[in-house]
């Protein structure tokens, strides 16, 4: 009983650790830093927020 019971919490927790699936438009949303939050980045997180919202605007249409 205690092997079954120990499966069970094992299959449990490794069920949390999936991933979720589904296209980028799907899953993911525009970042839109404040001028506060732009002025503490750096220059090449900058770079990355937007050339993550380039994408989105381009295969999800986006609007800036």
């Amino acid at each position: 009983m205690v092997k079954i019971l120990t499966l069970a919490a094992v299959l449990a927790l490794a069920a949390g650790c999936t991933t979720m699936g589904g296209s980028f438009c799907e899953v993911e949303h525009p970042i839109r830093p404040t001028k506060a939050d732009v002025a503490k980045l750096s220059d090449a997180l900058v770079a990355e927020i937007l050339a993550h919202n380039r994408k989105g605007e381009q295969l999800c249409g986006w609007r800036p």
